[in-house]
């Protein structure tokens, strides 16, 4: 679950093969396997047991870290990302004991802690660790799956930062990478293909994105299987293309499609499927389903709770969807409540200068401002306004989406003759 294909492959070398490390497997394994059916407490109840096995082999065994990456990577997927940070360091320390600075190994780390960084918003740490990361990758030409890897999770930061232009490329590397190292028709190869397709999705070319968003259905489907969780996920992904443009049918056959898929090889419980049953329930509030979607994103809350705790990020997603409704259904006490929950979770969880933040922000803003709640409105978007030219740069289009959103509350408040003392276009 938590290394790459060097990563194990390297690393063993260095194990003292002195002790029985038995026991150490077993957990290990139990713990991967629980971390696949989606059952969190039962993973890190097993991982945990694998690190005291390991700490017996001394703090500068192969398998120590091993467990220790295994252990951040659950907690950073639950998005427990205060408890994952200390403990990716931890396992960084150990290997570069074992290996050194500049090994593969090292930059296996600094892979997973990258992640780590762009999922709480730290963004300013994100691409130096990439860098280093493929750096230390290319000097090592038998990396290639490896720098592959790399060039997606870059390309990837680039894509969700607004650099369409330096993302492409890298992408286009990675695919050509896989390509030749694994043959045309390796699934590493459709995830190639559908980060590619991500990329021509945000710059609205549909029809680009199609195209290989079905090769990767196929590919998938030819190696796994029709049944297969990653079948369901290249589902998913080409329902949500058609969502955006507007084939309400065939992106219904597909999030129905994958959530039969996750619910029969997964489980009902597991967090994939409640995935699905978010973004079935986006498919029906899109086309004005309002009804079917409310009854679908109030389970969802409730499941959610349950699952997570009710201040989890993804209690607030789903808050925030629910909010969104009612919104459309002008029903704006239902919608107000809401969005301020969802905001205190998100600030909670991920910190004052995250941009998902200014996203919470900004629709609450928007709410305010159609009530003509001029003032409310005003210091929301100064608000999130400050949070996105810190945390993005001022460049980025969300910056400047949020800019257009704030200039037309503005028009609207002049033309009903409504000033106030901050009546005046942000400025940074």
């Amino acid at each position: 679950m938590a290394s790459l294909r060097g990563s194990r492959r390297v690393i063993r070398g260095s194990m003292s093969q002195s002790p029985d490390d038995t026991a150490w497997k077993n957990h290990i394994k139990a713990g991967n396997k629980a971390f696949q059916k989606g059952e969190y407490g039962e993973a890190e109840e097993a991982f945990r047991r694998a690190q005291g096995e390991a700490e017996k082999f001394g703090t500068s065994d192969s398998r120590l870290a091993m467990t220790l990456y295994d252990l951040a990577n659950l907690n950073r997927v639950q998005g427990f990302y205060a408890e994952a940070e200390p403990i990716y360091k931890r396992a960084m320390t150990i290997t570069d004991r074992i290996c050194g600075s500049d090994h593969p190994d090292m930059a296996i780390g600094m892979l997973h802690l990258a992640a780590l960084y762009r999922a709480q918003g730290i963004y300013n740490e994100v691409e130096p660790l990439y860098r280093k990361a493929l750096a230390i990758f290319e000097k090592n030409p038998e990396y290639n799956l490896e720098i592959a890897t790399c060039l997606n999770s870059l390309g990837d930061f680039y894509r969700a930062q607004g650099k369409y232009v330096q993302a492409e490329p890298i992408f286009r590397r990675a695919l050509t990478l896989r390509e030749n190292a694994l043959g045309q028709d390796h699934p590493t190869v459709a995830q190639s293909l559908n980060n590619l397709a991500m990329l021509y999705r945000s710059l609205g070319k549909y029809n680009q994105a199609q195209p290989l968003q079905e090769r990767a259905l196929k590919i998938v489907q030819r190696d796994l299987g029709t049944t297969h969780p990653t079948v369901a996920t290249a589902h998913h992904d080409l329902a949500e293309l058609h969502r955006l443009q507007g084939n309400w049918k065939e992106s219904e056959q597909h999030h129905l499609q994958a959530l039969r898929i996750r619910e029969q090889a997964l489980g009902q419980q597991h967090p994939s499927v409640a995935c699905s049953l978010s973004h079935l329930a986006l498919l029906f509030h899109t086309q004005g389903k309002y009804e079917e979607a409310e009854k679908l994103y109030k389970a969802l809350v409730s499941r959610r709770e349950k699952d997570w705790g009710p201040d989890h990020p993804y209690v607030a997603e789903t808050l925030f969807n629910l909010a969104e409704l009612y919104e459309d259904e002008g029903n704006f006490a239902e919608a107000e409540p809401l969005y301020w929950r969802a905001i205190g979770i998100v600030e909670k969880s991920n910190g004052p200068e995250h941009p998902d933040l200014a996203k919470r922000l900004t629709a609450l803003a928007a709410l305010y401002a159609e009530q003509d709640k001029f003032s409310d409105a005003e210091r929301l978007y100064q608000w999130a306004l400050g949070i996105l030219e810190r945390s993005l740069g001022p460049d980025h289009p969300d910056l400047s989406g949020t800019l257009k959103k704030y200039a037309s509350m503005q028009a609207k408040r002049t033309k009903k003759g409504q000033t106030g003392a901050a009546d005046i276009l942000w400025q940074g």
